[in-house]
């Protein structure tokens, strides 16, 4: 029964970071990328990085919710988060906003459940497991 509950769990927190960050990839792919470009130009980086913008926060979290290649979509997603908190925000962020809450708060919680799914992994409710599971029985055909 335990391990049910951590793959429920797993399951829940793969959803919600992918689902949650999926709507923020949507909107930029669908608004344009010009204040990515901005900010990534004004740091002296090339802009041509914002293309790693719409991998991170539309095809890592639609990985995520399925469960497949989870560690490596949970990482990107993490390293974007970080460079938005650096690129966006700097020391700032930190800062307590109007409600009680650092201003890059979404940013850290993105960042910290995507950490945590790359230590866990997918768990067993996921595609990924499903394939491994059909590789086995193949193997012993």
């Amino acid at each position: 029964m335990k391990q049910v509950n951590q793959d429920i769990g797993l399951l829940i927190l793969r959803i919600t970071i992918g689902g949650l960050l999926l709507f923020h990839g949507i909107k930029k792919v669908v608004d344009g990328h010009g204040f990515i470009k901005k900010v990534l130009s004004d740091a002296g980086l090339p802009e041509f990085l914002w293309l790693g913008v719409p991998v991170a926060e539309v095809v890592a979290p639609i990985l995520l919710i399925l469960g497949v290649f989870t560690r490596s979509a949970s990482l990107l997603i993490a390293f974007t988060m970080a460079m938005t908190i650096y690129l966006a925000f700097g020391w700032s962020g930190f800062e307590i906003n109007q409600f009680g809450a650092f201003k890059v708060e979404l940013n850290l919680f993105f960042m910290l459940t995507a950490i945590s799914l790359y230590f866990t992994g997918a768990g067993n409710i996921s595609l990924s497991e499903k394939l491994l599971q059909s590789n086995t029985k193949l193997k012993n055909l």
